[in-house]
């Protein structure tokens, strides 16, 4: 079985897709999230010259995403990172190192020509493991 996860936290979605999915697998849901860029609730992009508190917004939307889901950032078992410039890697590494602390998820980290939306240097999508109590 699966099940949307809209979050309530973002604006009106740009499109037909879901902020993620929860998927039963047993004893264990997996949460997917889409990939998520620094862009406020009105469409607009933040902090498109820094790159350190980008990366933060960015992983603030995931954090809601998976609270929406009954999960969170220490449940993440893999990540994966688009940037548009490698050399932010220190950066962004930073950020990154702080949200997963706990989980310490394998992870892939690409660089890329560019993102959907102008100024936005960062995607990140995750993967969850939510034990059923």
């Amino acid at each position: 079985m699966r099940e949307k996860i809209n979050s309530t936290a973002f604006a009106e979605r740009m499109g037909a897709y879901s902020h993620g999915y929860r998927v039963n697998i047993g004893d264990a849901e997996l949460i997917y999230t889409t990939g998520q860029i620094g862009l406020d609730e009105k469409g607009e992009v933040v902090y498109p010259d820094d790159i350190g508190k980008q990366t933060e917004f960015v992983f603030e939307s995931l954090e809601k995403i998976l609270e929406d889901a009954g999960s969170s950032l220490n449940e993440v078992v893999k990540a994966t990172i688009y940037v548009t410039d490698m050399a932010d890697f220190t950066e962004i590494s930073k950020v990154r190192n702080k949200y997963f602390a706990k989980s310490e998820p394998v992870s892939t980290l690409v660089e890329v020509s560019r993102l959907v939306k102008e100024g936005c240097k960062v995607e990140i999508e995750v993967i969850a493991v939510h034990e059923k109590k």
